[in-house]
């Protein structure tokens, strides 16, 4: 690598960016960034000039040569680039309200990542990533490719069975929030705490939980059963756990699980919700409204706490700590989205996976914890099918192949309501699914 070091962003317009920078601006003694280049599309070109003059005001009060550039040319930024992040939602917010939206009105949960809402994303997603692969490959061939747009398993996953890339690597922040909430339950530092992370992204389990390098599993078990555990996210309501059902787990869930494990108590909230307050989407709109406000503020010139509500905290922050990692060659353990390499013993190899990783400037090394437990087995295994399955289709642009992805998801009842609400969304995101519209739809 270069002695200065070349970042680019895709998707620089986001609200999440100012994080990314504050994450580079704390750790450049370590990590001496010379270019950060910040980089979207035409729709997103107000943004990514509000959050680019913010990035250079916290930079100059930093006192720090960052040269930060703004582009809406992908190509011109990734050349000689180091390390690539990408950070985008094709459709913007518009699409992510569709995604949770239309699949409420068939009784089935719409949610970003999980169920339809979560095909939706990675088949308007893959082909651009992909797309994105093919410029890394010709312009910066030896950058890393850092994924954090979801859904990530989904897209990492795409990567490497799609792509010629091999150093990427996808990141989610809900295994920093897991171990964040952790310490805020048990009242002590993050870094006493540490979690053996193994399954898919929004499907990992906490195997183990150490205190000062002592199991402590059981007994975190029995704390999580309280209505208010802390083990939340901002757009994941915390309904608690049955006691019992935690108890015969033995493992710690993710947030996410409450989708599959509360079903129908999690539909009836986000119908209610819907009633009152909107979409998701709906909501994060007026949040990113408020933050850009904020970020138009020329006295700002540092992140400001108020990003915390947007509710992707810690992503930017645990991008900047794998980068600084990889480059410094460092070693430590990080729970990331690699290939398996055998690290699980019941997913394919070649799967991407979502497990602890020693970092090292040859990428993750994944930590074998050979089968995850027969208890939590069968649904992990269920969504690494759903998400090959979306990718393919992604891909191919079949019809047939993606109402099977859609209909062997655990959230969708049946095939006949998968159809249904796959036509629906089909014709809802025309517009990024190009792949699906070259030839006519199967009749089924």
């Amino acid at each position: 690598m270069s002695k200065g070091i070349k970042i680019v962003t895709i998707g620089g317009g986001s609200s999440y960016t100012p994080e990314l920078v504050e994450g580079f601006i704390k750790r450049y003694e370590e990590l001496p960034v010379s270019e950060l280049w910040l980089v979207d599309i035409p729709a997103g070109e107000e943004k990514l000039n509000i959050v680019g003059a913010l990035a250079k005001r916290m930079i100059e009060t930093a006192g720090l040569p960052i040269e930060v550039h703004l582009t809406l040319n992908r190509r011109e930024a990734l050349k000689d680039a180091d390390f690539v992040t990408t950070q985008f939602r094709v459709g913007l917010l518009d699409a992510r309200a569709k995604d949770e939206k239309i699949p409420l009105k068939y009784d089935v949960i719409g949610q970003e990542t999980n169920g339809p809402g979560g095909l939706f994303k990675g088949l308007r997603t893959i082909p651009v990533i992909l797309d994105i692969c093919k410029d890394i490959e010709e312009l910066c061939p030896d950058a890393w490719l850092v994924n954090f747009t979801n859904p990530a398993g989904m897209v990492t996953e795409a990567v490497l069975r799609y792509s010629n890339i091999k150093k990427v690597v996808g990141l989610c922040n809900v295994p920093v929030g897991m171990k964040m909430g952790i310490a805020k339950l048990l009242e002590v530092s993050a870094d006493r705490v540490h979690i053996d992370f193994a399954g898919l992204n929004h499907m990992v389990y906490g195997l183990n939980v150490y205190l000062d390098g002592i199991n402590i599993t059981e007994d975190l078990l029995d704390k999580l059963t309280s209505k208010q555990s802390g083990i939340t996210m901002k757009n994941i309501i915390d309904l608690g756990w049955e006691p019992a059902f935690i108890k015969g787990l033995k493992v710690l869930p993710c947030p996410y699980h409450r989708y599959y494990y509360q079903t129908s108590s999690i539909l009836a909230e986000e119908i209610e919700s819907f009633k009152t307050v909107g979409t998701r989407a709906e909501v994060v709109k007026q949040v990113e409204k408020e933050l850009f406000e904020l970020y138009k503020d020329p006295n700002l010139s540092i992140k400001p706490p108020q990003l915390e509500k947007r509710g992707g905290a810690y992503y930017s922050d645990a991008a900047c700590n794998l980068i600084n990692s990889i480059y410094n060659d460092k070693r430590d353990i990080q729970p990331v989205n690699t290939r398996n390499n055998g690290a699980i013993s019941s997913i394919p190899d070649d799967s991407a996976v979502e497990v602890n990783c020693i970092i090292t400037k040859d990428g993750p090394k994944p930590i074998a914890v050979g089968d995850m437990p027969v208890a939590v087995r069968g649904l992990v295994q269920q969504i690494k099918s759903f998400e090959r399955i979306s990718a393919e289709a992604a891909v191919t642009g079949d019809y047939n192949t993606a109402l099977l992805a859609m209909t062997i998801n655990p959230l969708v009842p049946s095939d006949r309501i998968a159809k249904q609400i796959l036509d629906e969304m089909l014709e809802a995101h025309k517009e990024y699914l190009p792949q699906f519209f070259k030839k006519q739809k199967s009749e089924v």
